[in-house]
Parts: C-alpha cells; structure tokens; sequence
C-alpha cells in the first residue's frame, strides 16, 4: 500500500493499479532483470514516439545529461550555457566533466525559458554546448536555439525532462537538439521511479551514447545470453548508467498512458489559469503559442509583485496541500556563486515569486478549486493593509 502522507493534496500522485503490477510481475517472474528485450521494447517505442532513429534507456535523468555533453564532446576547458532556473543536475554534470557552466537568464514575466538574446550574448569562443530547458513541459524558443548553436558550430542538448509528449509545429521537444534527454523520476509525467532516456537522430552520437552507458563495451549481457556474441572489447571509458528491466516494463505502460496523462494534465492547469487570473496571480508556464503543445509537466504560480512566496507556501501548508519551488536559481547556490559571472535580473526577480502547486493526471477538480481558494485567501492576506 502507498505510503500515508500529512498532505491532503499532495504536489504529486502515482497510479498504482493491476497493469503496473501484472507487468513488473511478469518480468520478475520472467528471471531477466538486468538489461534485456523490455529494455530494447522500451528503447524503440520512445524512440517512435519523440521521432528520432535511437534512444536510449538510462538510470536517470542526471545520467542522460552526463552522456550527452560527453558524446557532443564536452570536456575540461570547454563551456557550457543552460539556464539557472533549472534543476541543478546539468550544471553539476558539466562541472563533473571539467566544463564551465555559463548561466543564461529567462524570458521574465510569464516567460520562464531560456532567453535566445542572452543566450547569445553568453557565447564565446571555449562554448561546446547549449543545455535547453522546456521548462514546466512548454516547448522553449528551440528554433532560434537550434539556429544559434548551428551559426556557433556547437552543440544543442534540449533537456526534455520536463517535455515528453510536447511539441512545436508537429515535431516532438527532444528531437530537435543534437540529443534529447528525459526523465522518468516520480513525479514526472512518465514515472517509473529513476529512470530516464537519450534520444538522437545522429548514428555517430548515437554509437557514443551506447558505449558510454555500458562501460564502452562492443557487446552486452543481453547480447550474449542470445548467442550474438561470444566476448566483448573495450574500447573507450565508459560508466553503467543502464536501466534494468523493471523499470522499463513500468515504462512500457507509462508511455502509452502518456498522452492521456498530459492532456489530463492540460485541462487542470486551464482550470487553475481561470481561477486564479482574476486574483493577478498567473498560473505558469503561459497557455502555448498556436501550433504548439506543451507536456504540463508542473503548475506554477507567478504571485504578485510584494507578495511572499514563503508565507504563500506556509499558509498552503496549515491547510494540507503540498507546495514546492521550481527552482532556486541554480547560481544562487553556495557551490555555483564562483561561476556566476554574469548578472541574471529576470531569473532572480521571477524566482522569488514562484511556488509550484500540485498537478497529476487523476486529480480532481474539487482539489484544484481547494489549492485554487487557499492560493487567493493567502494572497489577498499578504496584501490586506496592516491595522495601524
């Protein structure tokens, strides 16, 4: 049984039903656990899903992105420019493989993605590699990304872990960059628990990604149990980052409920946008431009100017409903000040009003109108002018 919690609302919620069970048990039973056929299902349904000729099924997220800058070549010297409102795994990775991260700044206002000018004011002669968040699940400006990146002759590596199921103009967030990453953690769109995938179009990235995810060896376990091979090479340093069978049966079934959990997910944040709008509190990331469909992956609010994102995080709290904060600036970390040297006005003003309100597929709407209430009862407190 699902582990009790002191939420009533929680940020985030798994459905646990007998489809995940019969498939995690089938593979138990089946006595493959390691990598193996549901990992190489897995691998190709993704793989036609986001429309690229490879993915790759990792450990995680973080794994994805350590890849990914290795297969594009990134290494000591080199810089890398990502956005500071973001998780902080990219930029550790990058610190990790002797790369630079070079902080870029947001839109601002209700835009919470990478801004392409600064982006390019931020490119210098050691940048190997842009990191492009889709942030909250909207597609960010990729093409004027892709076409920087392409006039710097570096690397795009979309972070898509926010984005499985997003797309502009009918092409899938992922498959634009030179590689795509995604995320299968809990609380995302797709969850199998840790998880993640690297997706490209690109056969010579592709052989690096295979062969960094496995110790760099020509040939697997899987390979061999199946008389494809009989012993293997080494041919480049490489890590286990690999998923193992479980997961990706779990996979498997997330995948094909994915679209449905996103467009759940779409007609709940429209309806926090239409509760909360008329309070001057708007909901995040923005509705999508025409053409282009956005993965939901979180619900933000963007509080008013004065008002305090801690006290709106506690008054939530007194009544239950689970709140988070997407994200502290990563520059604003102990670890990273000595890498900020660039100023970011936009990320630092927007970060301080943002609090993540909870969002998953099978969420009710009397749970929605419940943390939509408590979200303007605590804003208009903050606001009442203070007895004299």
């Amino acid at each position: 049984m699902p582990t009790e919690t002191p939420w009533e609302v929680p940020l985030s919620d798994l459905v646990i039903d007998s489809e995940l069970e019969a498939a995690v048990r089938e593979t138990v039973l089946s006595g493959w656990w390691s990598m193996g056929p549901r990992i190489a299902e897995f691998e190709a349904a993704f793989a036609e899903f986001v429309g690229t000729e490879h993915a790759f099924a990792v450990a995680n997220g973080t794994a994805a992105l350590h890849l990914a800058l290795l297969a594009v070549g990134c290494g000591p010297g080199d810089e890398v420019v990502l956005p500071s409102l973001n998780f902080v795994a990219a930029a550790n990775v990058a610190v990790r493989i002797g790369a630079t991260p070079v902080f870029c700044d947001i839109g601002g206002g209700t835009d919470l993605n990478l801004d392409p000018e600064d982006v390019r004011a931020a490119i210098g002669p050691s940048t190997k590699a842009i990191v492009a968040l889709h942030y909250g699940g909207l597609p960010c400006a990729i093409d004027e990304l892709r076409e920087l990146a392409d006039e710097a002759g570096i690397a795009l590596v979309e972070d898509a872990a926010h984005a499985p199921g997003a797309s502009a103009d009918r092409r899938p967030m992922g498959s634009i960059g030179d590689l795509g990453c995604f995320s299968f953690f809990a609380n995302k769109n797709m969850p199998v628990g840790e998880g993640g995938m690297v997706v490209t179009r690109d056969p010579e990235l592709a052989d690096r990604v295979r062969l960094l995810r496995s110790h760099g060896m020509t040939t697997l376990t899987w390979d061999r149990a199946r008389g494809h091979a009989h012993s293997y090479d080494v041919v480049l340093p490489g890590f286990n980052y690999r998923l193992d069978e479980v997961r990706a049966a779990l996979g498997l079934v997330q995948l094909g409920r994915l679209p449905a959990e996103n467009q759940a997910r779409r007609r709940l944040v429209e309806q926090y946008r239409v509760l909360l709008a008329p309070h001057g509190v708007e909901l995040l990331p923005r509705a999508p431009a025409e053409g282009t469909e956005a993965a939901y992956h979180l619900a933000v609010a963007l509080l008013p100017a004065g008002v305090e994102q801690q006290t709106v995080r506690e008054a939530l709290q007194a009544k239950r409903i689970q709140t988070s904060f997407h994200y502290p600036p990563i520059h604003t970390f102990s670890a990273y000040r000595d890498h900020s040297r660039r100023p970011l006005p936009r990320t630092e003003e927007t970060a301080k009003r943002l609090v993540t309100l909870p969002l998953y597929g099978h969420m009710g709407d009397e749970a929605v109108e419940r943390v939509a209430a408590a979200v303007v009862e605590a804003v208009r407190s903050e606001r009442a002018p203070t007895a004299a």
